[in-house]
């Protein structure tokens, strides 16, 4: 499996995306209409920003109408593919690449073939793969889908700021660590540090007195900074030297990321074994010999992180999902702290 190079002099990450979204209308040029059954959602549990849309999907409940096909954990410098399933072809879309589907579309698409993407059944093209607005698109746009008990992620009284911490979140934390860990220079690789590891203060302070990043309720804010925070140990601090400190090291995003990781929909759609082989075994160039390490211990998410006494109630007026779809859940072994059912039970 041939790799691909990730190491740059001082990294910035392609942000140009497909645009393309699907609204409740399909009324504008690059819009799709939502319709049960029409697409698919293809992830992998591996990778942070699909992972949002995995959580997001489930906290709405959108699994009878928005199918989810996933990914295997390793992919080579072409495409993710589809090696987890029966003779490594998706059971719907009937291909072995997710390079397939962009290809469908656009026959000379040149640039990565990343996940989370939305793919049409019908027609075997990939819709949208800008995962900052599909996420928000799911809230908003597919409400009309949302289980019974739907929390509201995106509450429109709070969205001007949720804008501002979700843009903070991201360009120094969830994009933060790759400038780390990318960095090809030592100039570029310190000042990507400092810049992590101040906006991990500046959210250790946040967080000291509401129990959530926006006050009493959980909302697609903290599903951002929660997909990196459980990959923090396990990848980031090692893999991508951004070792100042641990995240068990640092007590209130360390509670913080327990509570979340204990709620349904968050610690259930976490695969530990999935997140480890993707980064150590892709990223030859920092990791030449794909070796992956045993550690850390999983089972320490489990634990006592006391935030019940911030008060707060994580799904507001709403409820909690009930378990994953059968098919659609995370190995036990991968996630020492899954029952049968597929939910975190705690130790």
């Amino acid at each position: 499996m041939a790799q691909g190079t990730y190491v740059e002099d001082d990294f910035q990450r392609d942000t140009t995306y497909i645009e393309d979204r699907i609204t409740e209308s399909g009324a504008g040029d690059r819009e799709w209409p939502v319709e049960a059954g029409r697409y698919r959602l293809v992830v992998a549990r591996a990778c942070p920003w699909a992972n949002r849309a995995i959580i997001v999907r489930r906290l709405l409940g959108l699994e009878d109408v928005l199918s989810m096909g996933i990914c295997g954990p390793t992919h080579d410098e072409d495409s993710w593919t589809f090696d987890l399933d029966e003779g490594e072809v998706d059971p719907v879309l009937r291909i072995p690449r997710l390079k397939d589907a962009y290809l469908e579309r656009f026959p000379d698409y040149s640039r990565g073939i990343t996940v989370p993407a939305v793919v049409e059944v019908a027609t075997g093209k990939v819709v949208t793969n800008d995962f900052p607005q599909m996420t928000l698109d799911l809230s908003g746009e597919w409400s009309a889908h949302h289980r019974e008990g739907a929390p509201d992620l995106y509450p429109e009284a709070l969205r001007d700021e949720m804008d501002e911490v979700m843009q903070r979140v991201y360009t120094e934390v969830n994009n933060g660590v790759y400038r780390c860990g990318f960095a090809g220079t030592q100039s570029a690789y310190e000042d990507a540090y400092d810049r992590l590891f101040a906006a991990l203060d500046w959210l250790e302070e946040r967080l000291a007195d509401r129990r959530f990043l926006m006050g009493e309720t959980i909302t697609e804010a903290d599903v951002r900074l929660f997909t990196t925070l459980a990959r923090f140990d396990a990848v980031y601090h090692g893999h991508f030297k951004a070792n100042r400190s641990k995240l068990a090291e640092m007590p209130v995003l360390w509670a913080y990321a327990r509570d979340l990781f204990q709620t349904p929909g968050f610690g259930d759609t976490t695969d530990f074994a999935h997140i480890k082989s993707h980064y150590y075994e892709v990223h030859r160039d920092i990791n030449p010999t794909g070796v992956v390490p045993k550690g850390p211990d999983a089972s320490v998410w489990g634990t006592p992180h006391g935030r019940e006494a911030l008060g707060g109630r994580p799904f507001g007026d709403g409820t909690p999902p009930g378990p994953p779809p059968a098919g659609e859940r995370v190995d036990p072994l991968h996630n020492p702290l899954l029952g049968s059912d597929g939910l975190v039970h705690l130790t």
